[in-house]
């Protein structure tokens, strides 16, 4: 039974500690827009997407309003484009990408994501047509949103599709070289993707979902670090606080997605608990692992720290809904979150102690700002590393990263919004050229054979 003490902490949360929903996305199959001629194909996206989301924004914000909830984002995820535009065989699918955007802008969304592709085995022709429309697609539109799954733990590594991606990411950097190379925030680079995931830019309509279905985001580091500061006892106390407010923030999020998926006449589909954190003070899941005990995010320790937060996020909120999926954890990108932007600006936190971090995180290395020089074999070498992590460990990890034209190592760029902004970190200079030139694949670990 719900009683006061509860409806005002939940308010306190709402007013003062940041929680909200971060976003609730509409998932829309278009497997039956394929045709042969892309502009059909195109005009059959457009008018389906517009049919199934155009009360979207409508009905969130209602539930916005009659709820008090806070509801940052409203964004559509579609069926990976390349399987949609395959029947086309079209060379160059951005003209998929401004259908996609003519959409967004239509129905009022933030985001669009599912210009995508999925290669972690092999290549399609699509595939391949699709990749290499990525930087001219992303650097001619403003809300659609690509992702790249090169990677997973049944398959092993797909290194030439890892070759491409850091060319991919050096062109759509130089594309967009007059707005600090911002396309490089709408692509991210995938293993063990999720086909259920609500937010960007890793967003897409998985194959085995349904014909449309509602998913919903949620976040909340700033409430956790608020229980935490109450918090006198051992780790074993804080895992149970975290445990505890994951709870009751999954909660709202489980009530939010039930009555937009009611309202819509859509299927609810999963509930992702995801820390999320925002450029705002005091919303930021570095600031929950000094909470803990910390001086600062990244020194020795910082990994156990993050281990235990996103294994008692999991815990609570799985017990709060009956569908949670997605990702559901802790993210760590550093631009989006306060306390990462300050332990990179003082050298705390470095490219190697986050790598760390994500074996144990919900995502990987995200929203990293680089020197706009990066060659593209290190770019490639870094994506290597982190599908390394989330294949051997059969967890979802991926790398979004930004080569900033113009800026160097030292300096701070700024994107603005959730986006934030973030100090150019260092890499290490040695080539990796050779190893990821040889091409081929990184066999699955013995591990993928449970059958």
């Amino acid at each position: 039974m719900i009683n006061d003490k509860d409806i005002l902490e939940t308010l306190h949360m709402l007013q003062q500690e940041h929680l909200d929903v971060r976003t609730v996305t509409m998932g829309i199959s278009l497997l039956d827009c394929a045709d042969g001629n892309p502009t059909v194909s195109c005009r059959k996206i457009y008018d389906k997407i517009c049919r199934k989301a155009s009360r979207l924004v409508e009905v969130v914000e209602e539930i916005e309003k009659e709820y008090g909830i806070p509801i940052i984002h409203k964004r559509i995820s579609v069926t990976p484009i390349s399987m949609v535009a395959a029947a086309s065989h079209a060379s160059d699918l951005t003209p998929f990408a401004l259908a996609l955007q003519q959409a967004a802008d239509a129905c009022s969304v933030n985001f669009i994501g599912g210009f995508s592709a999925l290669v972690h085995k092999g290549f399609t022709e699509c595939d391949k047509a699709l990749i290499r429309s990525i930087p001219e697609a992303l650097a001619q539109t403003r809300n659609v949103c690509s992702s790249v799954n090169v990677a997973s733990t049944k398959a092993g590594i797909n290194m030439d599709a890892i070759a491409m991606m850091g060319d991919v990411i050096k062109q759509l950097a130089y594309n967009t070289r007059e707005n600090n190379s911002i396309g490089c925030a709408k692509l991210v680079v995938f293993a063990n993707v999720p086909e259920d995931n609500p937010f960007m830019a890793g967003a897409f309509h998985g194959t085995g979902e349904a014909e449309c279905v509602i998913n919903v985001g949620v976040s909340g580091p700033g409430v956790v670090k608020t229980a935490l500061e109450k918090c006198t006892g051992d780790l074993t106390a804080v895992a149970d606080t975290v445990k505890k407010t994951a709870f009751k923030i999954t909660r709202m999020g489980q009530l939010v997605a039930s009555v937009a998926s009611q309202r819509l006449n859509v299927p609810f589909g999963i509930v992702d608990l995801s820390l999320a954190p925002t450029p705002a003070i005091g919303d930021s899941v570095a600031y929950i692992l000094e909470e803990m005990g910390l001086e600062r995010c990244g020194c020795h320790g910082t990994t156990a720290a993050l281990a235990l937060l996103n294994d008692a996020v999991k815990k609570g909120g799985v017990m709060a809904s009956s569908h949670v999926g997605g990702l559901s954890g802790a993210f760590i990108p550093v631009s989006e979150d306060a306390g990462m932007i300050a332990a990179a600006a003082c050298r705390t936190l470095s490219i190697e102690k986050l790598e760390a971090m994500t074996a144990v995180c919900s995502v990987g290395l995200d929203m990293i700002a680089v020197a706009g020089d990066t060659p593209a074999e290190i770019l490639s070498a870094i994506i290597a590393d982190e599908a390394a992590i989330g294949v051997v460990n059969s967890k979802t990890t991926a790398v979004r990263i930004i080569p900033v034209y113009g800026k160097t190592v030292g300096e701070e760029v700024e994107f603005g919004g959730l986006l934030g902004r973030a100090p150019i970190m260092a890499l290490r200079p040695e080539s990796p050229r050779k190893f990821i030139h040889r091409g081929g694949r990184i066999p699955a670990p013995i591990q993928s054979l449970k059958n």
